[in-house]
């Protein structure tokens, strides 16, 4: 179950209790779901109870304690335990986890990929003169909305069609329903990116956001954690040095009961799961600096996570090992099509 899937799962809870009677308050239209905070548990927590607790004229302890007998039934969800004013932390089934997994490993780089964008065609205005932001930030907008269906054509506007270009993108859409994007404007870049090399300089170009103006310096070159760049590709390259070991040692990657395993983390299966959102939101959004923060929150996670991959010392391979491993290259494999779609390369060594 996605934390999209659990959000809706939440949702439909409400509505039931609604139609049960026990709550009178308006459905949401949207549950927010995130790993649990300072003592909580489980997989995933909700502040639902107490978001509906005023207009609902009870106690958030009261909603909670509705909701959980809802959302306790619901299919992959294997608990539901209340903490502090309110909270509800849900704990999915073990199963859950390992068809992540399964579902990742089965899709590849295709992983988050849909038809969700299918038939939208987005007519992108570059400048006259070739600007490095403009072209790289087009190219990566291409690449995005192709995995939901959508698919871009580049124009250089000029003159009079232009600035028809550029009213029908303040309405919104272009003539024939074709949706205009104006790269025109967008902010250039402090300095010239190309002494970077082509994977930072696109990097330092698709990272800011649309309304900053990206800043060129050799802090994007560095080999250190403070550079973002430098742990996205370094994560991936440390998920495929721990499969080279564990073919060393005799093992191999298997999708098993990830649940069960104590030190994987919550926020890496979320970020896991959440993959497919946030690809289809940088697509809607047209907005490449989306895909690339997540990757630095997946690769942030991933990095924390590799460490229990491996046995130790004495220790010989087992069934966790096994299924720590395959999240492992799991999460490589989708830092790999995230890179890819940035336009930047995923080495297997750095």
């Amino acid at each position: 179950m996605t934390p999209v899937e659990l959000s809706r799962t939440v949702l439909c809870a409400v509505r039931r209790a609604v139609d049960a009677g026990e709550l009178s308050v308006a459905v949401p239209a949207r549950a927010v779901v995130a790993a649990p905070g300072p003592g909580g548990s489980g997989d995933y927590a909700t502040n639902i109870a107490l978001q509906l607790a005023r207009p609902a004229g009870r106690t958030p302890r009261y909603v909670a304690e509705v909701l959980r007998e809802q959302i306790s039934a619901a299919p992959g969800v294997r608990g539901v335990e209340i903490t502090g004013p309110g909270f509800l932390n849900i704990s999915l089934d073990s199963a859950a986890p390992a068809a992540l997994v399964r579902e990742i490993r089965a899709q590849g780089l295709r992983y988050g990929h849909s038809e969700a964008l299918a038939g939208q065609v987005l007519s992108v205005r570059l400048p006259v003169a070739y600007e490095p932001r403009a072209e790289v930030v087009a190219d990566a907008l291409a690449r995005i909305v192709a995995t939901q269906g959508a698919r871009v054509h580049l124009h250089r506007g000029t003159g009079e069609q232009g600035e028809q270009d550029g009213r029908h993108e303040r309405h919104g859409r272009g003539e024939h329903g074709v949706e205009t994007l104006d790269l025109r404007t967008l902010p250039p870049a402090s300095g010239d990116p190309t002494p970077l090399g082509p994977d930072a300089a696109r990097w330092a170009l698709l990272h800011p956001a649309p309304h900053d103006r990206p800043r060129i310096g050799a802090e994007h070159l560095v080999q250190r954690e403070s550079n973002p760049l430098f742990r996205v590709r370094y994560a991936h390259t440390r998920t495929r040095a721990v499969g080279r070991n564990a073919a060393d040692l005799g093992f191999t990657a298997h999708a098993g009961d990830l649940i069960d395993v104590a030190d994987v983390p919550t926020p890496l299966l979320l970020a896991l799961a959440d993959h497919p959102r946030l690809l289809l939101g940088a697509a809607t959004h047209r907005a490449p600096d989306r895909l690339a923060r997540h990757l630095v929150t997946l690769a942030d996670a991933t990095l924390a996570f590799l460490p229990t991959v491996l046995p130790l010392g004495d220790e010989k391979p087992s069934a966790a090992h096994r299924a720590r491993l395959a999240l492992a290259e799991a999460a490589g494999t989708v830092l790999a099509g995230g890179l890819s779609l940035l336009g930047i390369d995923a080495p297997e060594y750095l």
